[in-house]
């Protein structure tokens, strides 16, 4: 099997490094990087990287998929599928999943549901759209956790923000509560007892969390905005979440 991993990030670094390791030719594009991840061959342009790749995996950042989508549509083979990995709106992935349609492309829509460095290729993945059955079976080969959530593109990314809500919403509770602990000089006393409430790996959980948000703020103030305007979709209540958007977007701009 082909692969092609557009992004050269952590996240796609892993995958491309991952799949290698798993027997797959792996050709990585990525214009900030000069250097590839073992195992895994460098183009010299997102269209070279994808010309005969039974799958395209785009870990670009949200901001950045659409363009660089519309970028490579038409170099892809026949058959190939079109794998779209960033964390975006379900109403954004549908108008994705439109024009690799047009352009005669499976498309799939893949939510990666826990952070990538903690399993790297084998982390679990919802996927839906047209290419979704497709890519299940690409991958599943691999040993890639997939699970089809849906026949629709964004069916996954709809998912996805759902979770979102409660992990990152209690990434933004366990920072208010240290927050205010740590002003009265009790900070390690409330990690202690919410660290209790969580379990056997309370602790190490979290750890994970203030760490994890501290270092992707600007990127989840971004996801959890989505989850704003999807939830509004829904006429759905977003108290909580645009409470999150307000502590990731303090911890971002460095105001906490």
């Amino acid at each position: 099997m082909r692969v092609a991993v557009l992004g050269l990030g952590e996240a796609g670094s892993l995958y491309a490094q991952g799949f290698a390791a798993r027997g797959a030719t792996v050709i990585g594009f990525d214009p900030a990087v000069s250097v590839a991840p073992e195992g895994v061959g460098l183009a010299a342009d997102a269209p070279s990287a994808v010309r005969d790749a039974d799958v395209v995996a785009s870990l670009v950042g949200a901001s950045a998929a659409p363009a660089v989508a519309r970028s490579v549509l038409a170099h892809l083979a026949p058959g190939a599928v079109f794998a779209d990995m960033n964390t975006g709106s379900p109403e954004d992935k549908r108008r994705m999943a439109a024009e690799a349609e047009a352009a005669g492309v499976a498309f799939a829509d893949v939510a990666i549901m826990a952070p990538v460095p903690r399993a790297a290729e084998l982390t679990p993945l919802l996927v839906s759209g047209p290419g979704a059955a497709r890519l299940r079976e690409l991958w599943s080969g691999l040993g890639v956790p997939v699970t089809v959530a849906g026949p629709e593109a964004g069916d996954a990314a709809g998912l996805k923000l759902l979770r979102s809500i409660f992990m990152k919403g209690l990434a933004a509770l366990i920072f208010e509560s240290v927050t205010a602990a740590e002003r009265l000089g009790s900070g390690e006393w409330i990690r202690d007892q919410i660290a209790g409430e969580l379990g056997p790996d309370g602790a190490a959980l979290v750890e994970r969390l203030v760490s994890g948000t501290r270092q992707h703020a600007e990127r989840r103030e971004h996801e959890m905005r989505d989850v704003e305007g999807f939830l509004g979709s829904l006429d759905s209540p977003a108290w909580m979440t645009a409470s999150t958007v307000r502590w990731l977007h303090a911890i971002a701009s460095g105001e906490l």
